[in-house]
């Protein structure tokens, strides 16, 4: 049984949720798409899908592979297993749920405020997160509105959408809180044309990060390890 990982970039790895996953005796599948590695042919075996971000744009999507792996989404959710987007898996997640995907004004980056919604207080994969917290941010597209019949989790005063529940098990995060400080750095290094367009140059975010970090790691970790404990059911079963 394992996790099947779609992985988009070098610097946009499963960081600390695949290491809370990998503590778990959870096998990750890393998949690079656009670098020809093929989506699963079946669900056999998959215990759960996870999304991870990267520098491609859903709206303008011209990679045969991200339509690849936005229907594997959209069946991994209609089976009711777990689905987790991240960043760019965020933004394919709402796509594959008929949602619209768009540049924003101006992009996001760096550490943003998001405030957790009234639902989003109440969530069990987000019990221990503080209602409103610094998160990491790195993109230029946001989804503009929620699914149908999905539940708003989180906003930022930038963007609206910055998580959401789909369904019993399928979850999406435009932040980032996988990243260590080493990916940020990376990220940052990767995506600086990014950040020069959002007026967020690598020494004014390292010292945001100076000042965040502590508090945005510890509250990634316990996202991580709600996520183990409360989604996943073969580690779900085994704590019983």
């Amino acid at each position: 049984m394992s996790i099947i990982v779609f992985q988009h970039s070098e610097s946009e790895r499963p960081g600390r949720l695949g290491t809370t996953l990998r503590d778990q005796a959870l096998d990750l599948d890393i998949r690079r798409l656009d670098r020809g590695d093929t989506v699963p042919t079946d669900f056999d075996n998959v215990d759960g899908v996870i999304a991870l971000g990267g520098p491609q744009y859903v709206s303008a999507a011209r990679e045969s592979w991200i339509a690849k792996e936005i229907a594997f989404l959209k069946e991994a959710h209609a089976r009711q297993l777990p689905v987790i987007g991240i960043c760019l898996g965020h933004q394919m997640i709402a796509a594959a749920l008929g949602a619209s995907v768009a540049p924003m004004d101006k992009p996001e980056v760096g550490f943003v405020d998001v405030d957790l919604s009234a639902a989003g207080q109440t969530d069990p994969i987000l019990a221990g997160i503080a209602w409103r917290s610094p998160q990491f941010h790195l993109h230029a597209e946001e989804v503009k509105d929620v699914p149908a019949g999905a539940t708003l989790l989180a906003s930022s005063r930038q963007c609206k959408v910055q998580a959401f529940r789909a369904g019993l098990r399928t979850y999406a995060f435009q932040y980032h809180p996988e990243f260590d400080r080493a990916m940020i750095k990376v990220g940052l290094h990767e995506h600086r044309e990014l950040a020069v367009r959002a007026g967020m140059g690598a020494p004014r975010v390292e010292q945001q990060a100076d000042k965040h970090y502590e508090m945005f790691a510890r509250l990634g970790d316990r996202l991580a390890l709600n996520i183990a404990t409360y989604l996943i059911p073969r580690v779900a079963t085994s704590m019983r």
